[in-house]
C-alpha cells in the first residue's frame, strides 16, 4: 500500500512538473476566450502577445540562472534600462546600429560581471548585492540621460526590430534563439551541469571540485547578457530609451521563472518552462489590458502568482 502511495505521489509530482505550466497557460487562454471571444486567437492579438512576451522571456532567461543557484538577481530591470540607454547613446554618437547593439549587449554582460564579482568578493547573498546595484544602475541611467528620454537614432534600427520574418516578429525570433542557445548550454555542457549541481548543494559541489566562485560569476554574466539583449529589443520596440524603462520587470522575470517550474530553492528548472512562464505573464498582461483592468491590479496578480508558485514548489518538495 505504501509503495502504491509513493508511486502515485511521485506520479502527481511528475505530472505537475511536466504539464503544470502548460495547464496554467491553456486555462488562462480559455478564460480570456470566454470573456473576450475573438480577442485572443486572432491574426493581430497572437503576434502582439508574443512580441510583448519576448522582453519578459529574455529577462526571465537570465533570472533563471540566478535562481537556479538558489540566488536571485533583482537588478535585471535596471540592467535592461541602462543597456538600452547605452545602445541609444552610442547610436546618437554616430556608431553604426549593429556595433551599438553589440556593445550594448556586452555592457549588460559587464553589469552582470559586476554583480557576480560583488557576490563573490563580499560573500553576501545575491539578494542584498543586486538590491543595491539595482538602485545604482537606475541612478546611472538617470544621470546619463539627464532624466529624459533619448531618441533620434537611425530609423533602420527600430524598423529592423519591429519587422517580421515569415510572419514571426523579430523580438520573438531573438527570444527563441536565446532560449535554444541557453537550453543547449544547460543540458549539453559541463558548465551548465555544474550550475545545476551548485544550486542543488553548494557545499557538495565544492567538495566535488566545482569552482563555486567561477560558476557564480558566470551565472550573473549570463543574467546581465540576457537583460542587455532585452534592453536592445525594448529600445527598438519603444523607439526611445526611457530612464524608467523596464520598471517592475524584475518582478515579471521572477514570476515567469517560478511559474515556469524553477525551484526557488535552487537546482531544479528548465529553459522551456521559463519560456512558458514568460508567455503566461504576457497573456496575463494582455488579458488584463483588454479587460481594462488597472495596472495596479496587475502588480497584485504578479505578487500572488509568485507566492502561490513558491508555496506549491515547497509543498511538492516536502511530499517527495
Amino acid at each position: 500500500m505504501e509503495q502504491t502511495q509513493n508511486r502515485s505521489g511521485l506520479s502527481f509530482n511528475a505530472i505537475w512538473q511536466r504539464y503544470g505550466t502548460m495547464g496554467i497557460l491553456l486555462l488562462l487562454l480559455a478564460i480570456l476566450a470566454i470573456l473576450r471571444p475573438g480577442s485572443i486567437f486572432s491574426t493581430e492579438s497572437i503576434p502582439q502577445i508574443l512580441t510583448q512576451s519576448s522582453v519578459n522571456i529574455l529577462i526571465a532567461l537570465g533570472e533563471f540562472f540566478a535562481i537556479l543557484i538558489a540566488g536571485i538577481d533583482l537588478s535585471v530591470g535596471a540592467v535592461t534600462a541602462l543597456s538600452g540607454m547605452m545602445t541609444a547613446k552610442l547610436m546618437i554618437a554616430g556608431l553604426p546600429p549593429a556595433a551599438a547593439v553589440i556593445l550594448g549587449v556586452l555592457f549588460g554582460s559587464f553589469l552582470g560581471f559586476i554583480n557576480g564579482s560583488l557576490v563573490n568578493a563580499t560573500g553576501l547573498h545575491p539578494f542584498i548585492i543586486t538590491l543595491g546595484t539595482d538602485a545604482i544602475f537606475r541612478g546611472v541611467t538617470l544621470i546619463t540621460s539627464n532624466a529624459r528620454s533619448v531618441f533620434g537614432f537611425p530609423a533602420s534600427f527600430t524598423v529592423g526590430i519591429s519587422s517580421s520574418v515569415i510572419g514571426v516578429p523579430i523580438p520573438v525570433i531573438i527570444a527563441l534563439i536565446t532560449a535554444v542557445v541557453l537550453g543547449f548550454f544547460t543540458v549539453k555542457t559541463k558548465a551548465g551541469r555544474n550550475i545545476y549541481a551548485l544550486g542543488g548543494n553548494q557545499q557538495a559541489a565544492w567538495f566535488s571540485g566545482i569552482n563555486v566562485k567561477l560558476h557564480t560569476l558566470l551565472v550573473f554574466i549570463i543574467s546581465g547578457t540576457c537583460a542587455g539583449i532585452a534592453g536592445v529589443v525594448l529600445l527598438g520596440r519603444v523607439g526611445a530609451a526611457e530612464p524608467g524603462a523596464a520598471s517592475g520587470f524584475s518582478t515579471y522575470a521572477i514570476a515567469a521563472t517560478i511559474i515556469g517550474g524553477t525551484s526557488f530553492f535552487g537546482g531544479k528548472g528548465k529553459i522551456f518552462g521559463v519560456v512558458m512562464g514568460g508567455l503566461i505573464i504576457g497573456v496575463i498582461n494582455y488579458g488584463m489590458n483588454i479587460l481594462t483592468v488597472s495596472s495596479s491590479y496587475q502588480q497584485i496578480v504578479m505578487g500572488v502568482l509568485i507566492i502561490i508558485s513558491v508555496f506549491l514548489d515547497k509543498l511538492l518538495a516536502t511530499k517527495k
